[in-house]
């Protein structure tokens, strides 16, 4: 008899503030071909042999400013999503970590120690790309065939167009807008431009000027498209105007060309622009973590105020709002659906 579950995957984080502990996650984060996609050696070289021999101190500095009582925000969010939907739901959740750990590949043994068989692994990225949903599903189909051959997986797909979402999304950002701002900032986290161009099996992506338009065979692969929709779709909702909003892309690594424009170099034009009032969300992720808490509430702030700027006011993810936990569910139920009708 099938029994089925539901795993919740989230980036990860380390289990400390140590150097030590943060150097061990970045490696294995940074080691990831989805991540940065080199070849293993020239990888390697520059992970190994250059990144983590300065970083770690500083990433372990950064965490510190953000760590709970609880641990990691993003673990301790994660947890509390989890807890939220296991009261919603009959079947089992749990949680697994891209990198560190509770692992994937723990997430599954906990599902399958309880009888579990067919699994909706849903992957908490609203948008695709390959250092998000591409890697987890790899990764868990990796897991899958090596240590659990007998279990079936169904994927939750990217939801940064769907209307459960967007609708959630609006109403919360809607609650905490301040009452008067200049400008509404959406900043997403940035990926290289190679990573858009090599996730596009259609090869009809041109980031110059196709992102925007209403149809192009890439959008369903094309990360840099999916940020745009979701602002749009969000703005309709907010009933702002499109002038009143802009877009950026936040947490470059490397001397590579990310894709543009930039969220720090934006905030610190915008003072200068006439934008004294800043509101800001993050709505590439879910769970508040290092690069909204850190990276944007207090360094992008920084930046802003130093820039001119008079007030930052940063609007916090999601979380475990139960208007999210709700479209959590609902978004599980209809892959848990798909079981049966198999």
């Amino acid at each position: 008899m099938n029994k089925k579950g539901i795993l919740l995957v989230n980036l990860g984080s380390p289990k400390s503030t140590k150097v030590e502990d943060v150097k061990e996650y970045l490696d294995e984060f940074l080691m990831d071909e989805k991540v940065i996609d080199y070849r293993w050696f020239f990888r390697s070289l520059l992970v190994q042999g250059i990144i983590l021999r300065t970083r770690p101190a500083k990433s372990a500095e950064a965490y510190k400013t953000v760590w709970t009582d609880e641990g990691s925000p993003l673990i301790v969010i994660t947890e509390k999503i989890q807890k939220k939907l296991q009261k919603l739901v009959d079947v089992p959740v749990e949680i697994g970590m891209r990198y560190a750990e509770p692992s994937i590949q723990t997430g599954i043994q906990k599902l399958v120690d309880q009888g579990v068989n067919e699994i909706v692994l849903f992957p908490l990225y609203p948008q695709y790309a390959m250092s998000t949903t591409e890697t987890v599903v790899d990764k868990a189909e990796e897991v899958r065939k090596k240590f659990f051959p007998n279990v079936k997986i169904n994927y939750v797909q990217p939801f940064y167009n769907r209307e459960i979402y967007i609708n959630c999304l609006a109403e919360s950002i809607n609650e905490k807008l301040p009452e008067n701002f200049d400008a509404l900032q959406f900043s997403y986290h940035g990926v290289p431009e190679r990573h858009i161009y090599k996730t596009d099996p259609t090869k009809t992506c041109n980031l110059n000027d196709c992102c925007q338009r209403e149809n192009n065979p890439s959008h369903q692969f094309c990360y840099r498209h999916q940020c745009f929709k979701t602002t749009d779709l969000v703005l309709e909702k907010l009933n702002l105007p499109r002038e009143k909003a802009l877009v950026t892309f936040q947490s470059r690594l490397g001397k590579d060309k990310w894709i543009e424009p930039y969220t720090d170099e934006t905030l610190e034009n915008l003072p200068k622009k006439g934008v004294k009032n800043l509101a800001i969300v993050c709505p590439a992720f879910v769970s508040d973590c290092l690069e909204t808490l850190e990276e944007i509430s207090v360094e992008g702030r920084e930046e802003f105020l130093h820039a001119g700027g008079e007030k930052f006011h940063y609007i916090p993810c999601l979380n475990d709002e139960d208007r999210w936990i709700e479209v959590v569910k609902m978004l599980c139920e209809e892959k848990l659906e798909e079981f049966y009708l198999v």
